[in-house]
């Protein structure tokens, strides 16, 4: 790959890992398997219909395919991560509040890991989907070590962007990177708080994920005040290479809102409390708030998918997809909790099926980009 390597590079491979799960939430929603998380022994019944099941098989050959995706893509740009932080070109754009929000996406990416191993290798693997709660502790303490580096990431940039001085007109939306990385890093950790039996493990991981969270909400909230006034004040569109951020909101949003079920659950399981209407208010909120900004944000890129989409290929165009996982997967909580019927049913399934589109498309692209594949249609690589 001879193209000049950048950190946004990791939003192709966090694409697959979010596609899997996507996939893999709409498998344990919409499949009655009791208590816990649906493994794939419960999924096939003698009284399944044909065409569900082959919707199903489907489901899960396309999971395992987008699960080894993000798991290449990962190793390959953590090569390139680790040669390129020790260049003057990481130094310097580490030092750039503009610009370093890109230095989240690698750990968004790897918090995205652990959830493939809680959510899809757990569900193939009977060894692993039997023993789910031995996984708790080793799972903390990964999680840990990656909140504690984040954590320390995340305030540099905050005393970055304090000290250096820079224009703020010229703030984007790539800008919600870091809620983005923090909301993840919530979410996963809310996950083990949710799940785990043992109340120290699960009391640990609910209370640093609190302090992740409360910190990545408090940074959602300004930085899209910031942005919008920035976008008011400015006279038409950004730059088109900045235009896909604008739907990054949708994931934020997502994670936020995953992050409140989850806590919702874990006060459940371990403090007592009955919060049956809560979980339905919080996800038809969240999906309600969803559905217009992505109508939003969509028609201002009508333009964009009709000059530029096609044509070229610029890396902020993995901003595209994180977007569609996030909507498919809280349709997919939508779905369980308030609108169990058929229409809601296809309607998620069409989502992802448009996300596992979208990726491929934006995949070949950036093959033929890096000159792993060749160019024929001459796409612009920018």
């Amino acid at each position: 790959m001879g193209r000049k390597f950048s950190p946004l590079l990791f939003l192709s491979s966090l694409g697959a890992g979010g596609t899997a799960i996507a996939i893999w939430a709409f498998v344990n929603y919409s499949i009655p398997h009791g208590k816990g998380l649906v493994k794939i022994s419960q999924v096939y019944t003698d009284s399944m219909p044909l065409w569900k099941e082959l919707l199903y098989r489907f489901f899960d050959v396309n999971m395992i395919l987008f699960a080894l995706i993000h798991v290449v893509l990962t190793l390959v740009f953590l090569k390139m991560l680790l040669s390129w932080i020790k260049t003057e070109g990481y130094k310097e754009f580490i030092n750039n509040p503009l610009v370093n929000g890109g230095v989240m996406a690698p750990f968004i990416s790897i918090t995205m890991t652990m959830n493939i191993v809680l959510g899809v290798v757990r569900y193939f693997v009977p060894a692993m989907s039997d023993n789910l709660q031995a996984m708790m502790m080793p799972g903390l303490i990964g999680w840990g070590i990656l909140w504690l580096f984040l954590m320390k990431m995340e305030i540099r940039l905050l005393k970055i962007s304090f000290t250096k001085g820079f224009d703020i007109n010229k703030i984007h939306f790539g800008w919600l990177l870091h809620p983005f990385a923090l909301g993840m890093l919530t979410v996963t950790g809310m996950g083990i708080a949710a799940l785990s039996t043992d109340m120290v493990i699960a009391s640990t991981a609910a209370f640093m994920s609190l302090i992740s969270g409360t910190m990545g909400a408090f940074l959602l909230v300004v930085k899209t005040i910031a942005i919008f006034k920035s976008h008011f004040a400015a006279e038409g569109l950004p730059d088109k290479q900045f235009l896909p951020s604008f739907l990054i909101v949708v994931p934020n949003i997502t994670l936020y809102a995953i992050s409140l079920f989850r806590f919702g659950h874990y006060l459940e399981h371990h403090q007592g409390a009955h919060l049956v209407s809560y979980f339905t208010v919080v996800m038809i909120i969240a999906f309600a708030f969803e559905t217009w900004y992505m109508l939003f944000g969509l028609s201002l890129l009508k333009d964009y998918f009709k000059k530029y989409f096609k044509e070229e290929f610029h890396v902020s165009q993995w901003g595209l997809v994180c977007p569609f996982v996030a909507y498919s997967v809280l349709g997919t909580f939508v779905y369980f909790l308030f609108a169990t019927n058929v229409i809601m049913f296809w309607f998620v399934v069409l989502s992802i099926v448009i996300t596992m589109v979208l990726f491929f498309k934006l995949l070949i692209r950036q093959l033929k980009c890096f000159g792993v594949i060749k160019n024929r249609n001459n796409i612009r690589c920018e």
